[in-house]
C-alpha cells in the first residue's frame, strides 16, 4: 500500500514538473515569435527605403537623361540658326542681285549699238529706259531717292556744298543737286550733294 502512494506521489511530482517545462518552452516559443515580428517591423521600413531609393536614383537618372537630350537638342537648334544667318548675310541680295542681272544686260546692249551707230537720240533714250528700269528695281527693294531740288534745306538729307544767290528763289531753299542722295525704307542711305540759296547779305 505505501508503495502506490509512493508511486502516485512521485507521478505527481513529475506531473507538475512536466507542465512547468512545457509552459517555459511554450513562453519562450511565443517570445521568440515576438522578437521576430519585431525585427520584422524594423526591417520593413527599411526595406522600403531602399526600395524608394531605388525608384528616386531612377527618376533622377531619367531626368539627368532628359536634360542632356535637350542640351543636345538646343545645341543643334544654335548650330542651325547660326548657319541660317550666316547664310541670310552671305545670300541676302540674291534677290536685288537677280533683278539686276537684266539691266546690266541692257546696259551692255546699249554699249553694242552705239559703237555701232552715230544716232545718240536712240542711245540716250536706251540709257533712259535702262535707268528707270534699275530705279524701278531699288523701288522694290525700298530703296527711294531723296527729294532736294526746289524744297527747303534740310540737314538730315541733305548735304550743302555751296551757296548761291539767286533772287527767283526764297534762301534756304536747295538750288541745284550734284549728286543725289537715297533712303532704305526711311533710312539714310547717302545725303544729296546741293547748292543752297543763301540770304541777301547786310552791309
Amino acid at each position: 500500500m505505501k508503495e502506490e502512494e509512493t508511486d502516485k506521489t512521485i507521478e505527481g511530482k513529475n506531473g507538475t514538473n512536466g507542465d512547468a517545462a512545457g509552459h517555459h518552452e511554450t513562453r519562450a516559443h511565443a517570445e521568440g515569435h515576438e522578437e521576430h515580428k519585431k525585427k520584422k517591423k524594423k526591417e520593413e521600413p527599411l526595406e522600403q527605403l531602399k526600395t524608394d531609393l531605388l525608384e528616386k536614383e531612377k527618376e533622377l537618372n531619367e531626368l539627368k537623361e532628359r536634360v542632356l537630350y535637350q542640351q543636345a537638342e538646343f545645341e543643334n537648334f544654335k548650330k542651325l540658326k547660326a548657319k541660317e544667318k550666316q547664310d541670310t548675310l552671305r545670300f541676302g541680295n540674291e534677290g536685288l542681285i537677280k533683278d539686276l542681272l537684266p539691266i546690266i544686260d541692257n546696259l551692255e546692249r546699249a554699249i553694242e549699238h552705239g559703237d555701232k551707230t552715230d544716232d545718240t537720240k536712240s542711245i540716250m533714250d536706251g540709257i533712259r529706259l535702262t535707268l528707270n528700269g534699275f530705279l524701278k528695281v531699288l523701288e522694290q527693294f525700298h530703296v527711294t531717292r531723296v527729294e532736294a531740288v526746289g524744297k527747303p534745306f534740310d540737314p538730315n538729307v541733305h548735304e550743302a556744298v555751296m551757296h548761291v544767290e539767286r533772287n527767283e528763289d526764297e534762301p534756304g531753299m536747295v538750288a541745284e543737286e550734284f549728286q543725289k542722295g537715297y533712303l532704305l525704307d526711311g533710312r539714310l542711305l547717302r545725303p544729296s550733294m546741293v547748292s543752297v540759296v543763301k540770304g541777301p547779305e547786310s552791309d
